[in-house]
């Protein structure tokens, strides 16, 4: 059935390639300057002053490209490329990276961003996600714990081995069946309680190591810093399945802060896409500002925080859903801008090496269930 709705989209997305190609070269026999019409999203504004339709998943405006302007000639040529070789990966049913599609006109492309930039434009124009173009990105996110799924015909049991890592699915669409709880004869099963994003992969490989997902029937997921799409895309999937709470863990940091936020809210990057990947049930685990005190850090582990990371601090505070949506979480980062100061979760190894996966993780999912229970 999925291969079948698969091919569907596929010749769909023909079609609105076919029709787009044709406008342009009609206009264009016309002696007319084609207009392309790229709308605007965004999943935050700095306008404190009124209520915003950030989150509404409408545009917020629109950009036309026109051979007029000399500035965008090089760009709608660029997007052009771009199109007739996703076009070519459609017909072909084939997949490529962004990468893949840079080094294939190298001289023309100049630089990674502009062809990401294209892949943006062009999901907008056609109505779609990037993987719908059979675009895909390098899978860099790990999971381990209480999960078992197939993916193109292979195998991940995280269950009989809940501690061992396995590498997410590049192609989330073919994640099958997935089953919550103990179904006997299902392909797909979790027995998990909750769901766990680390930020880094040394804070996954330490809970790796102190066998977390044993000892508290959990799954833990990192996207290696800042997520890529098929890590906030099994983890949008986990959460649209299996109805667990998903907890997120990152240093106290504005860039560990901004790491979090793109979870919950979406990057504005791929902002037309934010709805398919944002999840935002997640809950900030930590770290806090006031974690420091309230598990006695001593001052060798607390860092300055860097001219830049003061200028990143003060820009997130004006983003619109802090003040909207989560007041709590803006106070944190003010008392962190107020202290100056920043800490990596290991600094929590102080005490213990295991005092993060046996008493600081266990402590902040108890306080936040009593809060919830308020």
């Amino acid at each position: 059935m999925e291969g079948i709705r698969s091919s569907t989209r596929s010749r769909d997305l023909l079609r609105k390639i076919k029709e787009f190609t044709l406008s342009i070269l009609e206009a264009l026999s016309e002696g007319r300057s084609p207009l392309i019409f790229i709308q605007s999203f965004r999943t935050y504004c700095t306008n404190l002053d009124s209520i915003c339709s950030c989150r509404s998943n409408k545009p917020s405006g629109h950009e036309i490209l026109t051979f007029q302007k000399e500035s965008h000639v090089h760009r709608i040529d660029v997007l052009l490329r771009v199109l007739l070789i996703v076009q070519q990966l459609l017909q072909e049913n084939k997949h490529a990276s962004k990468r893949d599609i840079y080094y294939m006109h190298p001289l023309i492309f100049s630089d990674q961003s502009v062809v990401d930039r294209a892949i943006n434009d062009i999901c907008i124009l056609l109505q779609c996600s990037r993987h719908n173009l059979n675009v895909v990105s390098v899978g860099n996110g790990l999971v381990m714990g209480w999960l078992r799924f197939f993916e193109a015909g292979r195998k991940f049991d995280c269950i009989n081995s809940p501690n061992t890592a396995h590498t997410i699915p590049v192609l989330v669409e073919d994640v099958k069946d997935l089953s919550f709880r103990w179904l006997p004869h299902a392909d797909l099963v979790s027995a998990a309680l909750y769901i766990l994003v680390v930020e880094k992969e040394s804070v996954f490989q330490r809970l790796e190591n102190d066998k977390f997902c044993s000892k508290n029937r959990c799954i833990v997921i990192t996207g290696r810093g800042y997520p890529g799409v098929p890590t906030r895309r099994f983890l949008r999937l986990l959460m649209d399945k299996l109805s667990l709470p998903v907890y997120c863990l990152v240093d106290c940091d504005p860039y560990g802060f901004d790491i979090l936020a793109t979870y919950r809210f979406g990057s504005m990057q791929m902002a037309y896409d934010a709805k398919f990947l944002r999840v935002p049930q997640i809950q900030w685990l930590g770290a806090f500002p006031s974690d420091s005190e309230n598990y006695d850090l001593p001052k060798q582990c607390l860092l300055p925080l860097t001219i830049e990371d003061k200028r990143k601090t003060e820009a997130m505070l004006q983003r619109c859903y802090l003040h909207q949506e989560v007041p709590d979480w803006r106070s944190e980062l003010e008392l962190m801008l107020q202290r100056g100061t920043k800490f990596e979760i290991e600094a929590l190894s102080v005490h213990s090496l295991s005092f993060l996966s046996e008493v600081y993780i266990p402590s902040k999912i108890q306080e936040i269930k009593s809060i919830c229970q308020v």
